[in-house]
């Protein structure tokens, strides 16, 4: 007598169907994704550190001391005296040697030299250490193929951005100049911001499955939209620094909350022709970026208050941190102001800069892809 039969057979046929496999969605994608990311995470080190140096070139007018971009022989610094005459000689083409340093010594030329070599290797050490680590990752197959792309852009993102560093220094060696133009200096920083939030963006993607992504995205939190603009309003103001940095505007107007006892500071668009003053005018650029800290501080309270009510702990604190922050750099940013920019309340403006771009970026992910927690909590 035949045995019974199942009722999730295929009527007319003897042949068993087999249950579906789990974890398909893994098994298309190469493992290895926790390494790849922590490798990222220590490319998002090494860039916070090269806008750190960045910052203290900058700050110590470093930047037009090495006048030629070689990426290659480059990296080679003087090695003996008639290296360090040559390499002197041509700084003294410059108009800032002329016009600002004309009693500046060697032992001073070694200074601001040295802070622009070491700012340029580390430029050349971050693309080797993508390069070596992309190609090792990829020939181990640890790269997931739908990411692969993303993951190998940051390559040419990286040459693009040493590319507008030299475009930025040398714009300080055209005509009179003494120091690099605003706009440059604008772009520069702008770039390195973007690539830092590139790669975090895909640090964090990668520190999850494939799975797990496509299961969070599908509970994309309504604050999504609100931290997506929360981002290009602070990538906003991170350009509008990167202004008043470049025409050393934080030294000038150190009264606070007027301006040389304005709310509008004195002269505006004296400069011919009117667009000049946007980068040029020091009250101008000024004002601009304190108008627009009080309009992104105000914003960010507002998505504050609306990530609060996330049902997400993650969620909410990354959120919290965003204002935790907000608050510490606007205070920064008063002192520094107020104080005349000195280099060390400058540079701490800069990094909690920093921290605060990708504390957003952060935010915006976990609206994005929430991690969702439970109802036991």
């Amino acid at each position: 007598m035949a045995g019974k039969r199942s009722i999730f057979e295929e009527v007319g046929t003897d042949t068993k169907v087999e249950a579906a496999a789990t974890g398909a969605i893994e098994k298309v994608a190469p493992t290895g994704r926790s390494a790849v990311a922590k490798w990222l995470w220590g490319l998002i080190a090494l860039i916070v550190v090269m806008i750190i140096v960045g910052g203290l070139t900058r700050l110590t007018d470093s930047g037009l001391s090495i006048t030629e971009w070689d990426p290659v022989m480059g990296a080679i610094p003087p090695l003996n005296a008639s290296d360090w005459d040559a390499a002197f000689d041509l700084y003294k083409t410059t108009s800032e040697w002329a016009l600002q340093n004309s009693a500046m010594t060697m032992a001073e030329f070694k200074v601001i030299y040295w802070w622009e070599w070491g700012h340029r290797q580390l430029g050349r050490f971050i693309g080797l250490y993508w390069f070596v680590g992309f190609i090792a990752f990829w020939l181990l197959g640890k790269i997931p193929r739908q990411r692969l792309l993303a993951v190998f852009l940051i390559g040419p993102f990286i040459g693009v951005q040493g590319l507008f560093g030299w475009l930025m220094v040398n714009s300080g060696l055209q005509g009179t100049r003494i120091d690099v133009a605003s706009y440059w200096l604008m772009i520069h920083l702008g770039a390195a911001f973007a690539l830092l939030g590139y790669v975090a963006w895909y640090a964090q993607i990668l520190g999850r499955t494939e799975a797990d992504l496509i299961a969070a995205r599908r509970g994309r939190e309504r604050v999504f939209g609100l931290s997506t603009g929360l981002m290009h309003f602070t990538f906003l103001q991170i350009l509008l620094g990167a202004l008043v940095a470049g025409i050393d505007a934080g030294r000038n107007f150190t009264d606070w909350p007027l301006m040389a006892g304005g709310f509008l500071p004195p002269d505006l668009f004296a400069l011919d022709p009117w667009w000049r003053n946007f980068f040029e005018d020091d009250g101008l650029v000024q004002f601009m970026h304190r108008i627009s800290a009080y309009g992104l501080f105000i914003f960010a309270i507002f998505v504050g208050v609306r990530a609060a009510k996330s049902p997400n702990t993650e969620t909410r604190k990354a959120f919290g941190t965003v204002g935790l922050l907000m608050i510490i750099q606007m205070i920064i940013g008063v002192v520094t102001v107020m104080n005349s920019a000195p280099l060390h309340f400058a540079i701490l403006h800069q990094f909690v800069g920093v921290l605060l771009w990708l504390a957003v970026v952060r935010g915006r992910f976990l609206a994005g892809y929430p991690v969702i927690s439970s109802v036991r909590g």
